[in-house]
């Protein structure tokens, strides 16, 4: 067999990590031939009921899981990681202000960010889903100079994921007959679901769905607030959803996309749409051999090139928030 492939989880013991791990144990995410190394890392409080998750996982005798280490110190957790997946983060709860919650997270970053640069293997790569995951992502990619920013990514594959249910059920097709739906921005609010360069069939989603006012008004809304809405119904946030976008996500990154199709994930800018430099940002992504790149000339037109201008300039004042956690 192969030599195990050390996998990083952070928050191992919440729900996100709950439906994840078992997948990622399965080979569901490295393959039916690839043995697991699992590095499940928590905070001090959250090891006791890690203990359980650990036992639950021993209980399956997955095949291709060779073993886990459970820990709460973060040079143990990443010592010789391939894959970062940093699920980890303080949920925002009443009272707090976005910048509150930036500033808590952001100290978490990073440490983990620095533990990475220490203890990671050469070819880590890692996906940032703790919220706020782009400007999380920033802080610990900053915070690990000698690791390479295209190692770095944020997970925004939740929100093509639900954009294109919604297109789905409003055009009565399945999801997958969508393609080239494309993310841009932040994942958060302001998000910009592209669905002027989506296509049902292979034909524009206008074909199907004429209603331009409701592209353009409650579709966006309606995916911008789909994790408020999940809370709202469940009394609990995006756990299984979020699992299973942070596999498919991975998957993607590993695969090579079809030439006629591209998938969303926020990465470093390389200056493409104008996008500054080593800024976070989600864009139309293709991948190949381990390589990722931003599908360029794609034609946002008037209306979309103002939404993600509004992203954008979120994310910009995420980064002004956080200046001080940003190693120069």
């Amino acid at each position: 067999m192969k030599s195990p492939l050390v996998v990083t989880v952070t928050g191992a013991a919440g729900q996100i990590a709950y439906s994840l791990l078992p997948r990622i144990a399965s080979g569901e995410v490295f393959g039916e031939d690839q043995p697991i190394l699992l590095r499940l890392l928590e905070i001090e409080p959250g090891m006791k009921s890690l203990e359980g998750v650990v036992m639950e996982l021993n209980d399956c005798a997955f095949p291709l899981l060779d073993s886990i280490e459970a820990t709460s110190n973060l040079n143990n957790g990443f010592d010789g990681t391939n894959w970062a997946l940093l699920v980890g983060s303080v949920p925002r709860k009443a009272g707090m202000e976005r910048k509150d919650l930036l500033g808590i997270n952001g100290k978490i970053f990073v440490g983990q960010g620095e533990a990475i640069a220490r203890n990671a293997a050469e070819d880590i790569n890692v996906l940032v889903v703790g919220n706020p995951c782009n400007t999380n992502c920033l802080i610990a990619m900053k915070n690990a100079p000698g690791i390479p920013q295209s190692r770095w990514h944020a997970m925004t594959r939740l929100d093509e994921n639900r954009a294109k249910s919604a297109l789905a059920q409003k055009a009565g097709c399945h999801s997958r007959d969508i393609t080239r739906l494309a993310i841009w921005g932040n994942h958060s609010s302001t998000l910009y679901p592209d669905f002027e360069n989506a296509l049902i069939n292979s034909d524009p989603v206008s074909k199907y769905i004429p209603d331009r006012a409701w592209l353009e008004g409650d579709f966006i809304k309606d995916v911008q607030q789909r994790g408020a809405a999940i809370i709202g119904a469940r009394g609990l946030s995006s756990a299984k959803s979020a699992a299973h976008a942070a596999i498919e996500t991975v998957r993607s990154l590993r695969a090579t996309t079809p030439a006629d199709d591209w998938h969303s994930v926020a990465i470093a800018s390389d200056g493409s749409y104008g996008v500054e430099e080593g800024l976070i940002c989600s864009f139309p992504i293709r991948s190949s051999g381990g390589i990722s790149t931003i599908v360029q000339d794609v034609d946002l037109g008037e209306f979309g090139k103002i939404k993600f201008q509004a992203t954008l300039n979120e994310l910009l004042e995420e980064r002004a928030m956080v200046a001080e956690l940003l190693p120069k």
